[in-house]
């Protein structure tokens, strides 16, 4: 499966990252922990997208769930190598580069098992309950995650890598519950498959997908802030995130 143009368009976003960066079972993870009271046997696992742990962008996003109450990892399970939002920034940077060069070095044979010693080593500090939520890149993983039964609540937004035959294997092997966030103009996880995913899970209490329409992949972690229809989209895909992990976490 390959990167889509809109894979690498990163908005500018501003704020200062509340949380630090920490080595969890051998892996460093942005960690980011509610200010006041909240249970402490309970994490989110922040699955980003190609650009990684410690870009601005995903940082904020993390800090908003633990101000909402939930203590939030962000593994650097790219291996030290994500994508370099300066590198895809330069005019005329073909994403072809990444497909043929980064995505074969970044597959669930490279990336679980760094996932596995961040969990380990959570499970060592009392965590017993998991949820993930899974941006483009990391869509795939919060699949892998659910599948498995590492989490209890799954949410994927505008997932890369992804087709019916996961989400059927997903339904038949999980308790996990899965939330799909998803947008009208998204190459890597279309209209047509959307629906196809519908049919697929229809009748499993475990499935919920929300719609953004006017939408492009990648709104839901890289919505730039000066346009209004893609921030209310994010802040409303954050929002529907929260709430489902309350009632599934």
């Amino acid at each position: 499966m390959s990167l889509c143009k809109d894979c690498i368009v990163v908005a500018r976003h501003e704020g200062t990252p509340a949380g630090a960066l920490e080595i969890i079972g051998g892996v460093e993870t942005y960690v980011s922990i509610p200010p006041g009271e909240y249970d402490r046997t309970k994490a989110v696992l922040f699955l980003t997208d190609i650009f990684g742990h410690s870009v601005l962008h995903a940082q904020l996003l993390a800090d908003d769930f633990a101000r909402a109450g939930f203590q939030t990892y962000v593994p650097g399970y790219l291996n030290g190598d994500p994508v370099s939002v300066e590198e895809v920034s330069r005019p005329g940077f073909d994403v072809a580069i990444l497909n043929a060069n980064w995505v074969p070095k970044h597959t669930q044979e490279h990336t679980r098992p760094v996932l596995d010693a961040v969990i380990a080593g959570l499970k060592e500090r009392g965590v017993t309950t998991f949820g993930s939520t899974g941006y483009c890149f990391g869509g795939r993983f919060g699949i892998d995650l659910a599948i498995s039964n590492v989490v209890v609540s799954s949410v994927i937004a505008h997932p890369w890598n992804v087709d019916v035959p996961d989400f059927v294997t997903l339904r038949s092997t999980t308790r996990a519950r899965l939330l799909v966030l998803s947008c009208e103009d998204d190459f890597a996880f279309p209209l047509e498959l959307q629906a196809k995913v519908d049919e697929a899970l229809k009748g499993w209490g475990g499935y919920e997908r929300k719609f953004w329409k006017g939408c492009k992949h990648g709104f839901a972690v890289r919505a730039d802030p000066g346009d209004e229809v893609a921030r209310k989209a994010k802040e409303e895909a954050f929002e529907a995130t929260v709430e489902w992990f309350r009632k599934s976490l």
